[in-house]
């Protein structure tokens, strides 16, 4: 029974210690992991469609608290003002999230361009929803917050061939975009006509 007690309380031990040293170590590496997921996978579908910004987007952003998270929002400076924002939604794939960045024109309140940031679709199917430039440019110029829907849903955007679910998703993300940037749009306004950059 004494060995019992010891082994408990040995085994307690160590797992006390493992898990402060795991915490530790994600704590120390936390911003480095995000440094490499903004630079390696955020960063090329912001530098794709803030294309032809005189800005570098991914150094200027802001982030604004929202539902207990802080979202960041990437500005493109075009004509010397800085005319655009994108940000980071999600929409539910057939393999999972399908991450889509949204760049909006706050001057007119329209898309500006779309691109996917993050999926685990089947490829050859779903994953062209990362390449197939033609559904993409669906999505530009359509006023944010207009109800974006497949064909198939009763709306407009023809769904890439063979991956239905995917562009579901896609469209749900452009959808959530709208709802998120009515939600902040004061403080995006806000934190614009104090930039800088």
């Amino acid at each position: 029974m004494r060995e019992m007690v010891k082994m408990v309380i040995v085994l307690t031990i160590l797992s006390s210690f493992s898990g402060g040293l795991l915490a530790a170590i994600r704590n120390n590496t936390q911003d480095r992991i995000d440094s490499q997921v903004l630079k390696f996978v955020k960063g090329p579908a912001i530098q794709k469609i803030l294309a032809g910004a005189t800005n570098n987007p991914i150094n200027d952003r802001f982030s604004i608290p929202v539902d207990d998270e802080e979202k960041n929002f990437f500005v493109g400076v075009f004509d010397g003002a800085p005319k655009i924002v994108a940000f980071e939604t999600k929409g539910g794939g057939y393999g999972g999230d399908v991450g889509v960045m949204v760049a909006v024109n706050v001057e007119t309140g329209k898309i500006h361009g779309v691109s996917v940031t993050t999926h685990n679709e089947t490829p050859g199917l779903g994953a062209k929803v990362e390449t197939d430039e033609d559904f993409k440019n669906q999505f530009v110029g359509v006023p944010l917050g207009t109800d974006t829907k497949v064909k198939k849903d009763g709306g407009d955007i023809t769904s890439i061939s063979g991956a239905t679910i995917t562009s579901r998703a896609f469209a749900a993300a452009v959808r959530k975009a709208g709802e998120l940037y009515e939600k902040v749009k004061p403080q995006i306004k806000q934190k614009l006509s104090n930039f800088s950059g």
